[in-house]
């Protein structure tokens, strides 16, 4: 068979032209000749339709009918061979296949048919080469023929899907050799055109790869600049970079910026006159244009795959692109003297106005590396002229100032225009201004980009450093702003838009933001508009109203931050008036008091608009939601302004009529909406108050708290954002405001608590009902179930406070009906109660769809109120807690009907027997111990005793401390034995604090019994008998016998005496008959205290009758006392002379008339609005990973503060440690009241970061004592904060009395 006949060959090519259409996709995405045979061979492996190919199917039949009898014969003779020698060939069918296989490849029938085949093939081969070449030619004489002359830019663009996705037609080398002398520029350009149009049909990889290819890249490059030619090779150009690798395409990209370079020198282009613009359809320029066009395109893709590839091919197409962008300083076009030039930047602004490309190559820092390095080493010019070009942008603003002519119509004509040609001057720079700025921009972001300023500049005697761009930058803001609520799509583009999307983005990066913007330069240029307007003078401002709300804009986002913030607290570096310098933050506040008033003659009324004076509002509000910015605006009462504004709006629009059809409407919608909207953002700015705890007095104090609570709620049921700057919900301000009895009755008023119970319920037994029921759900494992922790930490948040429990409990009984139904659902916090923690009747039980994990949740709410001895107290006077769960224990039996039944141990049985130890055992971490709640492996899965009456186990109380009620051996003891008389000492104070101190150190056990007794006695004493130190007006106090045995003491007291009577005699300090003493302190307190109370109009329930709950340190002191009872009223009354007085002891300064009557009717107490309010700005600055855990739990350490002081530590610190606190307080000082809360906070760090992440804090700090606190171990830290805020806090701890008050 020597060859096939004709007729088989034009089948086969036909076969073979549809076996290449099928895979040309394949063929087409190679990236080289090599890769494509590969293709081909490996196509059986890759294509499931191998088999299906009439070609494949055609050369099978073909070797079937060529080797069928060689094969045949073959067989057949292994076949008989085998049976004569069984072990010849070896058993197995793919042994006979092998053998079969090689003999027949060996045969002279398989070389004829493989050198027949092989001939045949190239004969097709070739001939489908040939037609190929005919009709590709063809189609090029039709398409020249129809090709008229490039008439606009966008035409046969060199980017354009024409030149993507060529079929590729295999070539030769010395096809290649031919193509590159014909292209020899001194070759006809007909002959050169040819060339082109053949080359474009190769694939570039067989023509990169050539040897010719040096001499054609040249040849490629002299003919883009032949206008005929310049498309065609920008069509290979664009060829070869979308399909070839980047060792191969950065040869390319570097011979186009030379020849686009070569292009500039050429021509030497002018830059547009004043008079003359550009015209962009000039041959030379559009060439030059579209080459740059393709090379833009190419820097912009460019950054998705040179990360695979050598850094020195990157190198190479970075500086190359640099190379060409300093053109200009080789040309000297920017002398002064001479014409200016046009440069290839200019074109390049033209088509990439945001530099995308540059923020492309900066985005990874692969190539940042490398683009820093080159502009730092070698063309640092190029940051020159961008800066050179933002410097003579901001100068024109000025100069067009006092024009009537506006410069800011360049960029709107610019961009508002559609298929333009010509540009004139003013677009053409005003393009390359947007280009330099976004490029500084990029640089300003990277710590390397920033080392390369300060930059020096022409005509600047100074070098140009960052704070001098950014003023710079801020100039052209002042000239072009632009007007509130523009929308047009010229927008992005404005020069005022483009400034400030840069100073928005230095913001959100601190260290760029710290060196670039929180300097003070920068606020003297934001604010010398509004030091001008406060002096009265008129201010250079093209829209005076629209400018200064940007720079409203700026100033809150840079208050946002805390280096910004002590920008404006503590740089006094403004001068307001008379050469005085002043803060920030002061001239801001009084700004914004002005146009509150509308009290600024230099501004017109169009321009005092509600949204400039909500912008300003904005950036109080930013500065008084901190501690540390509340301190400086307190003074100006901007919380009055704010609420006056309010109420007035408020007023105004509830008078405005009902519109009725037909009739004039007094006032439009829009003035209507533009006026709710002015109110919500006054309600708005007052809540923000409530951030700081004492925010939230002076939120009170407006009498605006209902409004702005139900505000919020609003807000949060609508899951909004408290603001822009802020990153966190509403959930921590919520918090806040419910742990004081005035916020907790709004949030109920607002209707927030009725939404959290009904929340609550809806997930414990309702479960969501937009879910579809595919399996049944499964038993939660953990006695608070993951979908209802959130409800459970928001009530925990809400009756934090005994304040709020008392609020939402007091005088409140329970349901407890005979009947509840399946529909009925609690809708307040007694309902709760109710139907989850009382739950004593069958009928509560039945009413429950889940009753054990329902009434485990309850129970487990009822344990973290209980860590509260005030929330306690009220709730067993009030429902008889500790009796009802008693009886349900006893009834938990495995025989209920005989007294010899065992507790059931169950999730509730558990839950209960550890509330029943919490609230029967008093101590602290090493003097009590609790239940755990989980149970063990093993025979003893509950090794705990479980009990149905009192007394409880003794194993759960531990082994009580041993106090020394006799003088010790100790220095304190023997300096107080021997000074008498306090007063006649010198510096007696001094000496007792530093041996205190001492004492504390060196013996911390010595400071028990008698000698603690002995120095709270008479430093009291010493104290109370100076006038310097007696803050308030001195007691006198006698009560007659039968006045005192005439007081009645509430439930809630009574059961606080034998609270207090359990903790002494398992102390060992009281005796049983000390009920009586301590009965009768507690009456002689009452009568004392109720004698310093203001008569209140407050329908508070912590404000009726006394001081809500129990005396503590009244308790406290008769314990140290060891129950005597006259030392222990002389030393409370001494003491209520005291400044200390009113932070240790919450009954003293109770609606106290020492205080102001709006703080004593407001029901805040002053160790939440300044203790609590100080502990968390020193958290905030020297415990920051502590203050973010609080704000990222929702909770706050106000609530904390509030929670143990009120009951002065008990239950969370040892008997020693309590006795530690009171003393420090009294000898040290009141602020060092604060200072062990922060201590205290510091050794519990640890601890808080990691139930921070469990989300379970506010349990963690509720239900767990503080273990391992010793105060003696924390007092140098103490010392430190003493000596940095003590003239701050004990400055604002004075202001609590009436007499003191600012």
């Amino acid at each position: 068979m020597s060859q096939l006949p004709a007729e088989e060959g034009l089948e086969l090519q036909a076969l073979l032209k549809e076996l290449l259409r099928s895979i040309s996709d394949r063929i087409s995405g190679a990236p080289s000749t090599e890769c494509a045979e590969e293709i081909l061979l490996h196509l059986e492996e890759t294509d499931k339709n191998f088999h299906n190919y009439e070609f494949v199917k055609y050369l099978r039949q073909y070797v079937e009918s060529s080797l069928a009898t060689v094969v045949e014969a073959e067989t057949k003779n292994l076949t008989r061979r085998e049976q004569q020698e069984q072990h010849a060939i070896g058993s197995g069918h793919d042994a006979v296949i092998h053998v079969v296989t090689r003999r027949t490849r060996e045969s002279a029938e398989y070389q004829e048919m493989m050198q027949t085949l092989k001939n045949t093939m190239i004969t097709v081969v070739e001939a489908l080469i040939s037609k190929f070449e005919e009709n590709q030619l063809k189609k090029e004489e039709r398409h020249k023929e129809k090709q008229q002359s490039v008439s606009q830019y966008t035409d046969n663009c060199s980017d354009s899907d024409s030149s993507f996705n060529q079929s590729y037609a295999f070539i030769r080398q010395e096809q290649l050799q031919v193509l590159a002398e014909k292209l020899d520029s001194s070759r006809p350009k007909e002959v050169r055109w040819e060339a082109l149009q053949a080359l474009c049909c190769a694939p570039p990889s067989d023509v990169l790869s050539c040897e010719s290819w040096s001499s054609l890249r040249r040849s490629l490059c002299a003919a883009l600049s032949d206008p005929d030619l310049s498309d065609n090779v920008l069509q290979y150009f664009a060829k070869s970079f979308s399909s070839s690798p980047l060792n191969v395409t950065r040869e390319i990209y570097t011979s186009l910026a030379k020849c686009v370079e070569s292009g500039f020198l050429t021509h030497k282009l002018s830059f547009p006159t004043d008079s003359v613009g550009i015209d962009i359809n000039r041959p030379e320029i559009s060439r030059l244009l579209k080459q740059i066009r393709l090379m833009n395109d190419f820097q912009k893709e460019v950054t998705t795959f040179w990360i695979r590839h050598p850094e020195k091919y990157m190198e190479e197409v970075i500086e190359s692109t640099f190379s060409l962008l300093c053109f200009h300083n080789e040309c000297g076009s920017a002398s002064p003297g001479t014409e200016k030039n046009l440069e290839p930047v200019h074109l390049l602004a033209l088509l990439d106005v945001k530099a995308t490309w540059f923020k492309k190559w900066m985005h990874g820092y692969y190539s940042r590396t490398v683009v820093l390095r080159l502009l730092e080493r070698k063309y640092k010019s190029l940051i020159v002229a961008a800066l050179q070009q933002c410097i003579h942008y901001s100068d024109s603003c000025e100069h067009f100032t006092n024009e009537t002519t506006d410069p800011q119509s360049v960029e709107e004509q610019n961009t508002g225009s559609v298929q333009r040609s010509v540009y004139s001057r003013k677009e053409l720079e005003y393009a390359f201004f947007v280009h330099s700025l976004c490029v500084l921009g990029k640089l300003f972001i990277y710590a390397n980009g920033r080392k390369l300023f300060p930059i020096k500049v022409r005509n600047r005697k100074d070098p140009v450093s960052l704070t001098k761009l950014v003023v710079i930058l801020i100039n052209v803001i002042y000239q072009h702003p632009k007007p509130h609520g523009d929308t047009s799509h010229t927008d992005s583009l404005s020069p005022s838009s483009l400034v400030m999307e840069m100073l928005w983005m230095l913001c959100e990066r601190t260290e760029c933001a710290a060196e670039c913007l929180y300097q003070t330069p920068v606020l003297e240029k934001l604010l010398s508009p509004v030091i001008a307007l406060l002096n009265g003078q008129q201010v250079k401002l093209k829209s005076p109203g629209a400018t200064l709300t940007l720079i409203a804009d700026v100033l809150a986002r840079i208050a946002n931050s805390d280096r910004g913030l002590s920008l404006f607290l503590y740089e006094k570096n403004l001068v307001l008036a008379q050469s005085e310098r002043t803060f920030a933050a002061d001239v801001v506040a009084q700004f914004t008091l002005r146009l509150l008033s509308n009290d600024l003659s230099s501004l017109s009324e169009s321009d005092v608009s509600r949204t400039l004076c909500g912008a300003f509002i904005f950036v109080c509000r930013q500065i008084y939601n901190t501690f540390e910015g509340l301190q400086v605006l307190r003074p100006y009462g901007l919380h009055e302004a704010l609420a006056a504004a309010w109420k007035k709006t408020s007023s105004f629009s509830e008078r405005v009529p009902t519109p009725v059809p037909g009739a004039t409407a007094a006032v439009s919608i829009t003035e209507l909406q533009n006026m709710l909207i002015w109110e919500e953002t006054l309600l708005d700015s007052l809540l923000n108050f409530a951030a700081t705890p004492k925010g939230l007095l002076l939120l009170q104090q407006t009498g605006a708290i209902n409004e702005c609570v139900s505000y919020m709620f609003c807000r949060f049921t609508k899951k909004l954002q408290v603001s822009r700057c802020e990153k966190f919900g509403y959930g921590v301000m919520v918090t806040q405001v419910a742990a004081t009895a005035p916020g907790v009755v709004a949030l109920r008023s607002s209707g927030f608590v009725r939404a959290l119970v009904v929340e609550l319920w809806s997930t414990l037994e309702c479960g969501k009902e937009d879910i579809r029921v595919v399996r049944p759900k499964t038993t939660p494992m953990d006695p608070i179930d993951r979908s209802c922790l959130k409800s459970f930490l928001s009530l925990v948040n809400l009756l934090s406070s005994s304040q709020s429990v008392w609020e939402l409990l007091g005088q409140q009984p329970l349901a407890n009906k005979s009947e509840y139904t399946l529909r009925e659902m609690p809708t307040s916090i007694p309902d709760l109660i109710d139907r989850l923690i009382a739950v004593n009747s069958d009928a509560k039980i039945n009413s429950l769809f889940h009753y054990e994990q329902s009434h485990t949740f309850g129970l487990r709410l009822l344990s973290v109120l209980c860590c509260n001895l005030d929330s306690f107290l009220l709730l067993e006077s009030q429902y008889s807690i500790c009796s009802m769960l008693l009886q349900s224990q006893k009834e938990n039996v495995t025989e209920l009907d005989s007294n010899e039944g065992e507790f059931i141990i169950d999730s509730v049985s558990v839950e209960r027997n550890h509330v029943l130890v919490r609230v029967g055992v008093v101590g602290g971490p090493s003097e009590r111990r609790l239940p755990p709640r989980a149970l063990q492996e093993g025979e003893h899965p509950y090794p705990w005793p479980m009990f149905s009456s009192y007394p409880l186990p003794q194993c759960y109380t531990l082994d009580p401390p041993k106090i020394q009620h006799t003088s010790q051996d100790s220095e304190i003891g023997t300096f107080l034995e021997s000074s008498m008389d306090t007063q006649s000492v010198d510096g007696w104070m001094q000496i007792c604090q530093r041996l205190y101190c001492k004492s504390l150190t060196s013996r911390p056990g010595s400071l028990t019994g008698n000698v603690l007794a002995d120095l709270l006695e008479k430093v009291v004493a010493h104290l109370s008998s100076s006038a310097s130190e007696c803050f308030f007006s001195p007691a006198l106090y006698k009560a007659e016998e039968k006045s005192v045995s005439s007081v009645v003491l509430s439930s809630v007291e009574q059961l606080g005496i034998n609270t207090c009577l359990r903790y002494g005699s398992y102390l060992k300090i009281l005796k049983h008959e000390a009920v009586h003493g301590l009965m009768l302190l507690i009456k002689h307190v009452k009568i004392f205290l109720s004698t310093q109370r203001v008569k209140t109009s407050s329908e508070l329930i912590t404000q009726q009758d006394g001081y809500p709950g129990h005396d503590w340190l009244a308790s406290t002191v008769f314990l140290i006392m060891a129950g005597d009872v006259d030392r222990s009223l002389r030393l409370l009354v001494n003491l209520s002379s005291l400044l200390t007085s009113a932070f240790v002891w919450p009954a003293r300064i109770h609606a106290s008339v020492h205080v102001p009557v709006e703080v004593a009717e407001s029901g805040i107490h002053p160790v939440y609005w300044c203790t609590a309010h100080y502990v968390e700005m020193l958290l905030k600055a020297e415990l920051p990973l502590v203050h973010s855990a609080f704000r990222m739990s929702g909770f706050t350490p106000s609530q904390m503060c509030l929670h143990w002081l009120t009951q002065c530590f008990w239950n969370y610190l040892d008997w020693t440690e309590i006795c530690n606190y009171v003393c420090t307080c009294v000898v040290m000082g009141p602020d060092y009241q604060v200072y062990m809360c922060v201590a205290i906070f510091k050794h519990l760090q640890p601890d808080i970061l990691q139930h921070t992440q469990s989300q379970e804090l506010q349990v963690f700090l509720k239900e767990e004592p503080i273990q391992g606190f010793n105060l003696s171990n924390y007092l140098d830290f103490m010392e430190g904060l003493e000596h940095r805020y003590r003239n701050l806090i004990l400055t604002d701890m004075q202001c609590c009395s009436q007499d003191h008050l600012n």
